[in-house]
């Protein structure tokens, strides 16, 4: 009697001989794996972009670092046999065509830009993970039904922008507001060969593209705590961002009496204890953070008569970050009363929560079972460019291990045998994808 492991390889084993049988990948007896080397080293090259002192990377999009990261990652992809181009939203793309002309695109790919003061891993792991993906098909003489593309989003940190782009989704208003490298985005695009007057031309709607996976590393500690090798992403997490003004009166700090002051920064305060006592007033693994304050005036005798700060909810569910919103500006108006001051808000950045595909969640499973990996489902408590193509596509990701759970940081690390389990998973996956009769 076959064991559960041994079942599932002889699953695995027989769609690929499915597959063999139609001649799409000739002389090939078995699943091919990635260069690990080679993808450890690519990485260890694309952390010089940017490198700061502390030991991560200051890669903020549309800076003259991000330019160079990509210039290096077209260079991997032209290496890997494709043929990039960036598109009017400022995207990179590669495809490799497949047997059937008629079949769409199956796409693969993250980011390579950073936070200030990031890490070495987050997304630029998925983006030279799908690099190495289509160099290693190069290599082995792989050739799919469906066209292959691997793509690295622009701006991913700054708001998921070249996603969203990719969707139809960048407003007028979203162009105009200004990326951390102090460049709206508008002129980041430019900047980075896109072409804000045909943004157009980038849009892709349901049915356009077959399916989309993206291989990342887990921003949290769950895989490493419970020592698993792969995640299986439910779905990821909606983003909600508010810019808050608070508005009191500015005066004299020596001459005017605690008792008639409209201070804004008491008021800010007040509001951010506040934030998060209604956050978590109820179960779940909704959060809320406010991550920027800035005073005005601004110095120390004078008692601030305007404070700008920002609020950010995440939650799985949509309806309760509106829900917790509500609850939040309603606690907001009573310590406006309170203070005499005022609240103002204005939307940022609203990223719907997404949740994957079913059938690539199966498939990254079996993927991740059949090379001997563990792995669990969780959900992703980031956003990710994969909730934007979960809109038009089936679509999923693969989750590595991060150690301590450290992301966002310089001490992101990810071990490199980790690195190479993901980009094998991945590799699995887009081939088992390729055979799926629903693709």
């Amino acid at each position: 009697m076959p064991t559960r492991r041994e079942f599932s390889r002889a699953s695995f084993a027989a769609i690929g001989a499915l597959a063999f049988g139609r001649g799409r990948w000739p002389g090939l007896q078995s699943s091919p794996t990635v260069n690990g080397a080679r993808l450890n080293s690519h990485l260890k090259e694309m952390s010089r972009f940017g490198a700061n002192p502390q030991g991560g990377v200051s890669r903020v999009a549309y800076s003259d670092f991000d330019r160079q990261g990509r210039e290096y990652a077209i260079g991997l992809m032209r290496a890997a046999r494709l043929e990039p181009r960036i598109d009017a939203a400022g995207n990179i793309s590669a495809r490799r065509p497949g047997t059937v002309a008629t079949l769409k695109p199956i796409v693969f790919g993250s980011h390579i830009d950073s936070v200030p003061e990031g890490g070495n891993y987050d997304g630029t792991v998925g983006s030279l993970g799908a690099i190495e993906v289509a160099q290693t098909l190069a290599e082995k003489g792989v050739t799919t039904r469906h066209p292959l593309e691997v793509v690295i989003f622009q701006n991913e940190e700054g708001g998921t922008v070249g996603s969203r782009a990719l969707i139809g989704e960048l407003t007028d208003r979203d162009l105009g507001l200004t990326a951390r490298s102090g460049k709206t985005l508008r002129a980041g695009i430019d900047f980075l060969g896109g072409n804000v007057a045909e943004l157009g031309s980038v849009l892709r709607k349901p049915g356009d593209v077959a399916a989309y996976v993206e291989l990342h590393i887990e921003q949290g500690g769950n895989l490493e705590r419970e020592k698993l090798d792969i995640g299986v992403v439910e779905g990821i997490v909606g983003i909600s961002w508010w810019d808050v003004t608070i508005e009191g009166f500015a005066n004299h700090a020596g001459t005017t009496a605690m008792s008639g002051r409209r201070d804004a920064m008491l008021a800010a305060a007040r509001f951010t204890d506040m934030v998060n006592r209604v956050i978590t007033s109820e179960p779940g693994r909704q959060v809320g953070t406010i991550g920027r304050l800035s005073a005005l005036p601004g110095v120390p005798n004078v008692i601030p008569g305007k404070v700008v700060c920002s609020l950010e909810i995440r939650d799985l569910d949509n309806a309760k970050i509106e829900r917790l919103f509500g609850a939040i500006r309603a606690e907001a108006a009573k310590i406006a009363e309170a203070t005499g001051t005022t609240f103002s808000y204005a939307i940022t950045h609203d990223s719907k929560s997404a949740l994957t595909d079913p059938r690539v969640q199966k498939a990254v499973e079996t993927s991740a079972r059949d090379a001997g990996l563990t792995s669990r489902y969780l959900p992703s408590g980031a956003g990710h460019d994969a909730q934007h193509m979960a809109r038009i596509c089936p679509s999923g990701m693969i989750f590595i291990p991060s150690k301590d759970g450290i992301s966002h940081a310089p001490r992101e690390y990810s071990a490199p045998q980790d690195i190479v389990n993901g980009a094998n998973v991945l590799l699995r996956t887009v081939l088992a994808l390729d055979a799926a009769p629903w693709t």
